[in-house]
């Protein structure tokens, strides 16, 4: 019998050999939240291309091009909303397992994250899930002792914290900042010289890890795959480790325009006077202390995740108007 072929397993041809006794035949339904998301999106996209699994995808809105889409290639789309149990009810019933992420910035609302994340939870208690994948990142205010709150952290950590409480079998995948954010919210700005550009991040000289949302799918179908080696598991996950000077410089190269590290401080970051400014400058404060972000991991679990330099080649086109 060739290498794969054991009756009880079957599996695709980018799987790591390390992975491939770890996946069962019979399929299983995944639901997966936020599937017309950045990470919901990532995560029903590699399971489907997978094929292992009968892939349900969870949206508010089953009829937005997103969602016809996923229905196009494969998926079971169905509307439900974090705040109606009932419709969870629904999501999660038969469900094997579930990947779930939760949207903070949707509400600015750190306790509504945690009521919707322990909403889940709990369904997923009733219903008997075998396995929960959550996107989640650490309470910050319960590791600094109430020195240091980082909203849209604490509230995933107090959930992460909650999972395990209640007895449902979880791993936590906690993402570093996207490289994606470089496009939006950390987009570099044009300098007084109006010539170069400025690239306001405020970490000084300490790494900052980094990896693509898009490459999120297949580290979670890796741990879905191996639930017994993963299970009760915090993975930290990053595919690169760069100063802000190292991503401007990459970020330079690539688009042919001169970006610099501004160096603003973590004090300047907070007074820029934008809504979140506190709360973003909270959270630099926080990846200054260099929390747990495995990159050998992350690419053991995704083996073609991308480091910053080869992910700013394939989206150069996103900067052409800088």
């Amino acid at each position: 019998m060739g290498e794969g072929q054991h009756p009880l397993y079957k599996f695709s041809p980018g799987v790591p050999v390390s992975l491939r006794l770890c996946t069962m035949a019979a399929p299983r339904i995944v639901t997966v939240f936020g599937a017309t998301g950045a990470q919901g999106g990532s995560v029903a996209a590699a399971l489907l291309a997978d094929g292992s699994y009968t892939v349900r995808a969870i949206t508010r809105d089953i009829n937005k091009a997103a969602a016809v889409q996923l229905k196009t290639a494969g998926a079971q789309v169905v509307c439900a909303d974090l705040d109606n149990e009932t419709s969870l009810e629904s999501a999660l019933t038969g469900a094997h397992s579930a990947f779930v992420v939760t949207n903070f910035w949707e509400h600015f609302n750190k306790d509504k994250e945690i009521e919707q994340g322990k909403r889940i939870a709990d369904m997923s208690k009733r219903l008997g899930l075998k396995h929960v994948v959550f996107s989640g990142l650490e309470n910050v205010k319960k590791l600094t002792g109430g020195k240091l709150e980082v909203l849209h952290f604490d509230g995933k950590g107090e959930v992460e914290e909650y999972f395990r409480a209640i007895g449902v079998p979880m791993t936590s995948v906690r993402l570093p900042s996207y490289f994606e954010n470089l496009q939006t919210f950390f987009r570099p700005t044009k300098a007084s010289d109006g010539e170069s550009y400025n690239l306001a991040i405020p970490m000084g000289d300490i790494l900052l890890d980094g990896m693509s949302v898009a490459d999120l799918g297949p580290v979670v179908a890796s741990i879905l795959k191996c639930p017994a080696k993963y299970i009760g598991k915090d993975i930290g996950l990053s595919t690169d480790k760069l100063t802000v000077a190292q991503y401007a410089d990459i970020m330079s190269k690539v688009t042919g325009k001169t970006i610099k590290d501004a160096k603003i401080s973590l004090d300047a970051y907070r007074n820029l006077g934008f809504p979140a400014a506190q709360e973003l400058a909270n959270m630099f404060e926080f990846y200054q202390m260099k929390p747990n972000r495995n990159v050998d991991l992350t690419l053991e679990l995704n083996p073609k995740a991308k480091k910053f330099a080869e992910w700013m080649q394939q989206n150069k086109d996103g900067f052409k108007d800088l």
